[in-house]
């Protein structure tokens, strides 16, 4: 199993779905709210490695390979993309020869040599008319989309070399013991190094050979280009294969496209028998070679890019010598996976748990990924979507859990804004503050209901107030408020408590409190009159009885 080129770095991935979105065959699975790239589907375009916000997407870095080739004391020769002067401005294959040179590398070509004997295959097979169509097979990734995806249009790819392949095997013939490095701004080049023996031996991107020159401090020079024999480096531009062509034939019609959209239409026009006779050179870039993901990643300029390699390129071909067709044959078979389709019963199902039970509720936004609902279903029927991430249900799904939570809880709940303006009013609140409708307040300032200079101050001050409790006059109602102002949502929040049975019970138990206590001390007075009326009596008697007793005991003693 060859090593993975592409692949998503799980902590970077933040659930945008804007891989989905510009991934032309979507070959991304969605899992573990992690975006990853299904790699039996994936053509290597690069467009979700452009367009991830959050850099998640990691190609395979080969420079290591690199090195060690060259330190294996082995001749390693360079196969420059022509679209170098687009990605290193002002250089030429001399300056740049120079300073790969520096690397250590043994010399450096241009690719455009392998354009030279590829062109000149198109044509004879062209002129011979071998094949009805005729789909030019430089673009790795058209051809991976057409054995993945399109398989009914292998029949007309040009079953030869790549430039790539064209230039490392002639290099390869000349020095037998040579090792060869393509360098160029393309992904699916690495792959297709690897899925096709030993003609490649390492694939770097002008990113990688860009970091390799600044890790040496080395700066390739500029110079004047020359050498009028070099029409080939226009392939790298759209329209630039057919530009190095002898379109001459009557019979056939020459066609550029680029750009994986346009590539798919193209396809469905030939496979539906709307296309004949024809040259059509593909690309699954914008722009051909100077759009590949590494320069569009690099924001360069696709009008400046192009000027560089036009003015670039000469009149006339390389001189290369002649090979035919069948002396360089490339096998591309069909690549695609089965994948089970859904029933409509299935699809139904799985649209009605995304709450969408009509025809009226797919709304086909695309926040996705996928272009249309019924589309995600079938994503998420194969095990490459979920239902979260349908955001209109999302969305729906939240709002009806708040507004079940603010329209059922006990407690009065005011939204208002910084210009304390009414924004939501749940029923509770207009329960307490006797409010018939929610749109008798809603905009209205909240002066026409309750004080507003509580909410100033919490405002002004960014102190909340927490269980205040406050007595309504107006309404008749104790309630226990708690304000909240949100700075970074811009509003204030007013969560109240309808305690007035509690204070009216309160009320009434401390007046009976009262009451008790009143009738307490009456009792008390008038038993502590009774006491001393008793203790009053009860002196008397006892003084009356010490008399008797004292006279008593004196007649005693006296007898």
């Amino acid at each position: 199993m060859p090593d993975k080129v592409f692949w998503t770095k799980k902590s970077n991935c933040k659930n945008c779905y804007k891989c989905i979105r510009n991934c032309p065959v979507k070959s991304i699975r969605f899992s573990g709210n992690q975006a990853q790239i299904v790699q039996e589907e994936c053509i290597l375009c690069g467009q979700c490695y452009v367009v991830c916000p959050q850099n998640a997407k990691e190609i395979r870095n080969d420079v290591d390979k690199a090195k060690a080739l060259i330190a294996s004391g082995a001749p390693v020769y360079v196969s420059l993309a022509p679209s170098f002067v687009a990605s290193f401005e002002g250089t030429t294959i001399e300056t740049m020869r120079q300073a790969l040179q520096k690397l250590g590398f043994t010399d450096a070509g241009e690719t455009a040599l392998g354009a030279t004997i590829v062109k000149k295959c198109y044509e004879d097979m062209v002129r011979e008319a071998k094949q009805e169509i005729v789909i030019s097979s430089c673009c790795h990734s058209v051809n991976l989309l057409i054995q993945k995806h399109y398989p009914g249009a292998l029949p007309y790819l040009a079953k030869i070399y790549s430039p790539m392949q064209a230039h490392c095997s002639e290099i390869k013939r000349e020095h037998p013991e040579a090792k060869t490095v393509f360098i160029g701004p393309c992904i699916s080049k690495k792959d297709e190094a690897q899925e096709y023996g030993d003609l490649v031996d390492c694939v770097l991107t002008f990113e990688e050979l860009s970091e390799w020159f600044a890790s040496e401090g080395i700066e390739p020079a500029s110079a004047a280009p020359k050498n009028d024999n070099s029409r080939a480096r226009l392939f790298p531009t759209a329209g630039g294969i057919l530009r190095t062509m002898d379109c001459t034939s009557q019979e056939y019609t020459y066609i550029s496209v680029d750009g994986v959209d346009n590539c798919i239409r193209a396809l469905e026009d030939i496979l539906n028998g709307r296309m004949q006779k024809c040259f059509i050179e593909m690309s699954a870039c914008a722009g051909s070679c100077i759009g590949g993901p590494i320069m569009r990643k690099a924001q360069r300029s696709p009008i400046r890019d192009f000027i560089a390699v036009d003015h670039y390129a000469g009149k006339q071909d390389f001189p290369v010598r002649k090979i035919a067709a069948d002396e360089i044959p490339k096998n591309m078979g069909y690549l695609g996976s089965d994948k089970e389709m859904p029933g409509s019963a299935a699809i139904e199902e799985i649209l009605r748990k995304m709450g969408k039970t009509s025809k009226d509720q797919e709304l086909n936004c695309g926040s996705c990924g996928y272009n249309t609902c019924r589309e995600k279903a079938v994503a998420v029927f194969q095990g490459k979507a979920d239902l979260s991430m349908c955001l209109p249900f999302l969305k729906e799904k939240a709002e009806s859990f708040s507004d079940t939570i603010i329209n059922n809880t006990p407690n009065g709940i005011l939204v208002l804004n910084e210009q304390l303006e009414v924004q939501q009013i749940n029923k509770a609140a207009r329960q307490i503050m006797n409010i018939k409708n929610e749109s008798d307040v809603l905009g209205e300032q909240v002066i026409r209901i309750l004080d507003p200079f509580p909410f100033l101050d919490v405002m002004q001050s960014g102190q909340n107030v927490h269980d205040r409790r406050i007595f309504l006059a107006e309404y008749g109602k104790y309630v226990e408020e708690s304000i909240l102002y949100d700075k970074s949502y811009h509003i204030i929040m007013s969560i109240m408590r309808d305690i007035t049975d509690e204070e009216t019970a309160r009320a009434k138990k401390e007046d009976l409190s009262r009451k008790t206590i009143e009738v307490t001390d009456k009792v008390i007075e008038k038993q502590m009159r009774v006491v001393q009326e008793i203790a009053s009596l009860l002196g008397e008697t006892t003084a009356e009885t010490k008399v008797a007793l004292t006279n008593l005991k004196e007649s005693l003693r006296d007898e």
